[in-house]
């Protein structure tokens, strides 16, 4: 116990000594006055340091938001078991050592009320502590949840911005090179290059910095592309679409097929009489670039721009993935067709602002049902202290007791899901299921 917690409690059983010398003490003499301050010196202080002590423990062993089930079980049986060993000690020491009264009459009459009306004001005091505590750790945590959730968006925005900043520069730079190679071998082709060119770079200015395009565009885009290819390279390179229609209006990457398709040119050879193959269709919703393998054998070192850079863009935009075949005949990148265009760059299943209302949400019902186990706690022993003044001979107040219990237990068997791990388990095993359904036929 550090000395503010030490001055603010002493401070509290001073008050509260006083308050009851003031009310209930019949004779006002200064030794009265210190029996009653030592009295609620001696409840506050085992009260406070022994509910302290434990909720210190049990935070360091169960995590309110890791462990939420474990440390509200153990939490609430710690304080019941706690409480009433500490209150019958301590009313013992009072009632029994101090007031002299008699130690047959500890546990019946009006000292059974006492113990009873006391246990329920501590046990409410601490469940008052544990709630506070709760909701502290969890605002904390659905704070620390946001700003990560924050970083962790603005960490993908920033790299998928370096992958787009990388397409200008090398489609210029690439086809400058073939312009180039075209000029020494066909002038007039290297112009008519120059005025296609121009079209493509127009695309490429105006798509690159988006996240998706769609396939249509990107088709047609790569149909203008080809063209280009193809007056280089003529015979030696034949281009094949066969794209379905009902996908036209799906989604894919910028310039995934341009990067595709110079990569096809840059690692295979192609000639007149082995001419380089190259096909793009559509199967399902992924759309393939094949081309038959005819690999260099010298190539130039490699940026690793290319297909790095399509991989890299769809693991930021979603959880699909690119698949990459490689046969001893065949080369083929097999690229997911988005149906929902993506407006949010977050690599996590939950955005942060939905992540931050579940939390809201869990807070709320927690909040509730603490509300109502604090409400029993404060309401029963007024109710049983009334039953027994005015009608001793009629127990009724069993009524109250258990209809309301039975209620608190079902709020707390709702709200902190005991019992739930059987639909838990078989939630998951159907989820992993269907993820490994998906895979097999992705």
């Amino acid at each position: 116990m550090n000395r503010k917690a030490f001055q603010i409690l002493s401070i509290i059983a001073l008050v509260t000594g006083t308050a009851f010398f003031v009310v209930f003490t019949g004779t006002k003499t200064p030794q009265n006055w210190l029996l009653c301050v030592a009295i609620s010196f001696l409840y506050s202080f085992p009260l406070a340091l022994g509910n302290g002590y434990m909720n210190q423990y049990l935070n360091r062993r169960y995590s309110w938001t890791g462990d939420t089930r474990k440390r509200v079980a153990w939490g609430i049986a710690g304080t019941v078991v706690l409480n009433v060993l500490l209150v019958l000690g301590i009313n013992y020491v009072v009632y029994i050592l101090l007031l002299k009264n008699d130690s047959g009459m500890f546990f019946s009459g009006d000292m059974a009320v006492v113990n009873w009306i006391m246990l329920n004001v501590t046990l409410l005091i601490s469940a008052i502590l544990h709630a506070k505590s709760f909701m502290e750790e969890w605002k904390r945590s659905s704070r620390k949840e946001v700003v990560e959730q924050k970083l962790i968006a603005r960490s993908a925005n920033a790299q998928f911005e370096s992958l787009k900043n990388q397409l200008d520069p090398h489609f210029l730079f690439n086809s400058l090179n073939v312009l180039s190679a075209l000029i020494d071998e066909n002038p007039d082709k290297a112009q008519d290059f120059t005025a296609s060119m121009s079209k493509i770079y127009r695309y490429v200015l105006e798509e690159k910095d988006k996240e998706l395009v769609t396939v249509e565009a990107e088709i047609d885009f790569a149909r203008t592309y080809c063209e280009l290819l193809k007056t280089r390279f003529e015979e030696s390179v034949n281009f094949e679409f066969d794209v379905a229609a009902d996908v036209q209006d799906s989604f894919v990457v910028p310039l995934s097929l341009q990067l595709l398709l110079e990569n096809c040119i840059k690692h295979n050879y192609a000639t007149a009489r082995n001419p380089l193959n190259i096909r793009i269709y559509s199967e399902g919703q992924y759309l393939f670039i094949e081309n038959n393998l005819q690999v260099r054998e010298q190539v130039k070192e490699s940026a690793g721009i290319g297909l790095s850079n399509i991989v890299q863009r769809y693991a930021l935009l979603t959880g699909q993935h690119v698949f990459i075949e490689k046969s001893d005949d065949f080369f083929r990148v097999k690229i997911p067709i988005l149906k929902e265009k993506i407006t949010a760059m977050n690599p996590t299943p939950i955005p942060s602002n939905e992540a931050y209302r579940k939390a809201e949400k869990r807070v709320k019902e927690l909040k509730d049902f603490y509300g109502n186990l604090i409400s029993y706690c404060l309401f029963m022993p007024f109710l049983i202290f009334i039953n027994l003044k005015m009608t001793p001979g009629y127990h009724w107040f069993w009524w109250p007791v258990l209809g309301w219990g039975i209620g608190v237990i079902s709020h707390a068997f709702q709200v902190l899901r005991i019992g739930r791990n059987w639909e838990e388990k078989q939630i998951r095993k159907i989820l992993e299921k269907e993820n490994q359904n998906n895979k097999y036929h992705g």
